[in-house]
């Protein structure tokens, strides 16, 4: 979705779970606008934040007009089947997306390019199996291939509406939910293990000026453990993931960041629903 709109709105790690929220990133031009809902990736929830992460993957499905499910070189379509099944009852288009075939890699048993070629077109007719109604696009995000002939794709395929948002406007989120996200961006790079799946983010003040933001932002652990981890020795791990939060958001705002973060601790709030709440994971 960042590739299409133009704009880093949903932050992206080499982690699973990454998304946690419908994000809506709006593009704009002279002949049209396009309105794009980046959700978390399909799971089988184990706590209550994961069921709220479906339910927000689930809602796509409910509204779209063009639906893009987007998988990769490795994920095999048996994966999601239930989801899937939903996917197949859809009466909008969909687009399957296979992501990263710049992975692609020759088999030591055949030759070169061609051996790709039979890769990519083996994973081709196992989605064709089982979503035999939708468009199968090979993409590369990284290298921008085909991403052309998606946008041209979607184009074609959406129904025409007068604009639902200002032609400057390019996101439905507001600044704070951003500074949430680049922090926790950098907890899921800097941290192993359970700890960054542990963690929420909370802008607690913005106060913004013509030249520069004041921010205070609180992250949320399940436990003491996890707040001496996040912190780190004498505060080590906390000032470099402050730091690098700092620069990201300064890229992102343009302005000068003055940012300071606490870690508290919110007891299994994963599994609670005033967190689920309070925090904004639950659907209206």
């Amino acid at each position: 979705m960042n590739l299409l709109v133009g704009e880093r709105i949903s932050i992206a790690t080499f982690k699973a779970q990454t998304t946690r929220h419908r994000i809506m990133g709006i593009l704009n031009t002279p002949e049209m606008q396009i309105c794009f809902s980046d959700t978390p990736g399909v799971l089988k929830p184990n706590y209550k934040l994961q069921e709220q992460m479906l339910q927000f993957s689930e809602s796509a499905l409910q509204d779209a007009d063009v639906l893009l499910y987007v998988t990769d070189m490795v994920e095999t379509p048996d994966k999601n089947a239930e989801f899937l099944e939903k996917v197949q009852r859809m009466t909008v288009p969909v687009l399957v997306l296979i992501n990263k075939i710049d992975t692609l890699t020759p088999s030591s048993s055949s030759k070169g390019e061609g051996s790709c070629q039979q890769q990519l077109a083996d994973i081709v007719e196992k989605w064709h199996a089982i979503l035999p109604k939708a468009e199968i696009i090979p993409i590369s995000a990284l290298h921008k291939f085909n991403v052309d002939v998606v946008l041209k794709r979607i184009q074609e395929l959406l129904p025409e509406s007068p604009a639902y948002f200002d032609k400057d406007q390019w996101t439905d989120k507001p600044a704070r939910f951003f500074v949430t996200e680049i922090i926790r961006e950098k907890i899921l790079l800097y941290y192993d293990k359970e700890i960054p799946y542990s963690v929420e983010v909370v802008v607690e003040q913005f106060k913004e000026t013509d030249k520069n933001i004041h921010i205070n932002a609180v992250i949320y652990v399940e436990r003491d453990s996890q707040k001496g981890i996040i912190i780190g020795h004498q505060g080590v791990a906390l000032k470099r993931v402050s730091t690098e939060a700092r620069r990201s958001l300064e890229k992102f705002f343009g302005k000068s960041i003055f940012l300071e973060v606490f870690v508290k601790v919110d007891k299994d709030w994963r599994q609670s629903d005033r967190a689920m709440k309070s925090y904004g994971y639950q659907l209206e």
